[in-house]
């Protein structure tokens, strides 16, 4: 039926297709008053209608429903996804019956607008309005004519029909980068490099352009992984503060989320502000050994900072240690400890080991109803103590050779693998049971089929458990990781989950982060057990 089928979105010049993760009813409504009919029957997930080819655009979507168009809702961003093309959405819409009879068609000649009003701009015939650019500090000073209708249509310059001059202080350096700016305001166009990028984002925030500001603040994700010294990460941050920019903000917070085990290391860490450690230590994608080494670079942070953080501040940052996951042994040893957080707050200090303890010792069944009211202390971070993860590289090569009796003859592949056991979960209460995983990854369909798995797209990783797993199965969940790290510069540039055990690598454009090191990186499988 014309009604119904897999649904594909046009980006960056080729259609793509949507992942059913969070695809409901609400999703399907856009995509079907989008295409022009009253609403939508149904959703259809798992690529009922086919698999599709290419980028899939779209992951994790979710739409009020009220949205004109399906990019206007929520989404992990364009083309970032751990999704497969098996997984890709349809949808059914209302077919109605007066939907030919209001039929419309577009007549769209709007192609060479933008050129147009780009050389209007150039030419500057008509213009009557005046920008002057000036630097206080070194009385240089720029101006340009340009048309007020234009301007108009930013309203956050509070351009009136009686406007005839805007006066703007721009630093000198970013002089060059004003004539381009300019334009953009006319042809939404632009040419965005990292040389110009910060000046662009600035001018972009000083004239109130939120939509440039976000689409250059991506730019700036490419520079983030190419200081291994923190400096330019904690500079970024404090610039996205400081220009209101979430984007950004979010960017950067997620690489050090990542690399934080790092950034403790690394002497930029006592000189981060409350505002940067309040926002990492409410995150659960933090990358550590474990809790309680957190705790301890908590600690040594405020140490350094001394007077600079107030008692409260400090509360304030000790509530968001998750006393929960630290084990049971180095909850007792705390106890005892005379750090500075235990002098200072010694009630709520105490009031985390009781609930550590209590955790530790209480089987699920008394602790349901607190974890139900769900709190982030309940949740682990991503813990990559020698207990919950393995790391495979190129030295974890083995050559097994395999036999095939039915015509195949025999093969010499090359196979990553191996065995390792965890805890059941970080609770007392399990710590002697262990689980048994298989950790692998897979560079081809050969190898992918020796272990009778179909793979799409290489390389692709594999966690699997067995053994007692699935004795816990009614009370535990592994929501488990795979970390990708750059062996010879420490540098995280991925993380992500495993959906039915696997865990397919996306390529370097579809990643949220660019990959610094494309054919030198090490997988490390974290095994991540929660209470359900």
């Amino acid at each position: 039926m014309p009604s119904s089928g897999r649904v594909e979105v046009y980006h960056d010049g080729q259609w793509g297709t949507v992942c059913d993760d969070g695809w409901d009813l609400a999703e399907a409504q856009v995509v079907c008053r989008q295409l022009g009919f009253p609403g939508a029957k149904s959703v259809t997930p798992g690529g009922r209608y086919g698999e599709g080819s290419g980028s899939i655009w779209l992951d994790d979507m979710n739409c009020k429903g009220s949205e004109s168009s399906l990019s206007d809702c929520s989404f992990k961003g364009w083309g970032v996804t751990d999704c497969t093309h098996k997984e890709d959405a349809g949808v059914v819409c209302e077919t109605g019956t007066n939907i030919t009879s209001n039929r419309q068609f577009s007549v769209d000649n709007s192609l060479g607008l933008s050129d147009d009003l780009g050389l209007l701009f150039d030419r500057g015939n008509g213009c009557d309005f005046k920008i002057n650019i000036k630097d206080n500090s070194k009385e240089s000073e720029l101006t340009f004519c340009v048309h007020s209708m234009i301007l108009m249509f930013y309203p956050e310059l509070n351009i009136t029909k009686d406007s005839r001059t805007l006066t703007v202080d721009v630093s000198q350096t970013c002089h060059p980068h004003v004539s381009p700016f300019l334009r953009y305001l006319y042809t939404r166009q632009i040419d965005v490099s990292i040389t110009s990028a910060q000046c662009l984002h600035q001018l972009a925030f000083t004239f109130g352009v939120k939509k440039l500001m976000e689409d250059v603040g991506r730019v700036f994700t490419l520079l983030i992984p190419e200081d291994n010294t923190f400096h330019t990460q904690v500079s970024m941050f404090k610039y996205g503060v400081r220009t209101g920019d979430l984007v950004l903000q979010e960017n950067v917070l997620q690489y050090l989320s990542w690399n934080c085990e790092f950034l403790i290391s690394s002497p930029v860490w006592s000189t981060i502000s409350f505002h940067m450690m309040d926002a990492l230590l409410r995150r659960s994608d933090l990358v550590v050994k474990g809790e309680a080494f957190l705790l301890e670079a908590l600690e040594r942070w405020i140490q350094d900072k001394g007077d600079e953080i107030s008692s409260d501040q400090q509360a304030s940052l000790l509530n968001h240690i998750r006393f929960l996951m630290i084990p049971v042994d180095k909850l007792y040893e705390m106890q005892f400890s005379s750090s500075v957080l235990r002098r200072n707050h010694e009630k709520l200090y105490l009031t985390g080991l009781l609930r550590g303890f209590q955790f530790n010792a209480l089987p699920f069944s008394k602790i349901r109803k607190q974890i139900y009211n769900m709190s982030s202390e309940y949740l682990p971070r991503i813990y990559t103590g020698d207990e919950w993860s393995v790391i495979l590289n190129a030295t974890t090569v083995k050559y097994p050779r395999y036999n095939y009796n039915r015509g195949y003859g025999q093969n010499r592949i090359q196979s990553r693998i191996q065995t390792f056991s965890t805890p059941a979960h970080p609770s007392a209460l399990y710590r002697e049971q262990n689980v048994q995983w298989q950790a692998q990854v897979f560079l081809s369909n050969q190898e992918c089929s020796n272990y009778g798995i179909s793979c799409t797209s290489f390389p692709v990783a594999r966690l699997y458990g067995y053994g007692n797993q699935n004795m816990y199965a009614s009370t535990i969940r592994y929501s488990n990781r795979l970390i990708l790290t750059c062996k010879n510069e420490n540098n995280i540039f991925h993380v992500q989950d495993f959906k039915n055990s696997m865990a397919v690598i996306p390529n370097n454009s579809s990643m949220g982060l660019p990959n610094p090191c494309p054919d030198d990186y090490s997988f490390r499988f974290v095994v991540r057990p929660e209470y359900i």
